[in-house]
């Protein structure tokens, strides 16, 4: 299971001053991620994650990430599956800005991270990376909102949760 660690790598913040301009908010929410506790959750990279030429496809980094919020929720004492059911919610990715540094390969031991950046009533931005070892594999800002299962319209998130998330933002 993941752990729950006081900040990030320290080198992780030179990493984030990016050469190209970010959206409106890009820079602001990684800056604000030195200084929040960080969830760790252990990958290992199987066969079935690698291309042809033997590397973690693209889009499997979404798939670790993906798996991190979940244990993340699931560490704060929230089961995501039985939570959304009994809210009538449900967590959709609205929007990912990720960058591809490295390549990771199969049988490689990783670790995937999030770090809570921005939480407002019915979504929040959190930073996700990959890690081997020592190096930053790729990053990303990941925006969840929460939205009502009936209506698909935006809800709020449950207070039960929001306070939780509050501690962490």
């Amino acid at each position: 299971h993941g752990i729950v660690v006081p900040s990030l790598r320290t080198h992780a913040a030179d990493t984030w001053r990016c050469r190209r301009p970010l959206p409106r908010w890009g820079h602001c929410l990684k800056a604000a991620a030195q200084t929040r506790e960080t969830f760790r959750f252990p990958i290992r990279v199987y066969y079935e994650d690698t291309d042809a030429a033997g590397v973690v496809y693209y889009a499997n980094y979404l798939r670790y990430m993906e798996r991190t919020r979940t244990e993340w929720l699931g560490s704060l004492g929230f089961d995501l599956a039985t939570f959304e059911n009994g809210h009538g919610i449900a967590f959709f990715v609205h929007r990912v800005e990720i960058e591809y540094r490295l390549p990771a390969r199969l049988g490689e031991r990783l670790d995937a991270t999030l770090t809570l950046v921005e939480l407002r009533r019915a979504r929040m931005v959190a930073l996700q990376q990959v890690w081997r070892d020592e190096e930053m594999l790729t990053d990303a800002l990941v925006t969840v909102a929460c939205i009502d299962r009936t209506t698909f319209r935006p809800a709020r998130i449950p207070p039960m949760l929001h306070s939780r998330l509050e501690a962490l933002a």
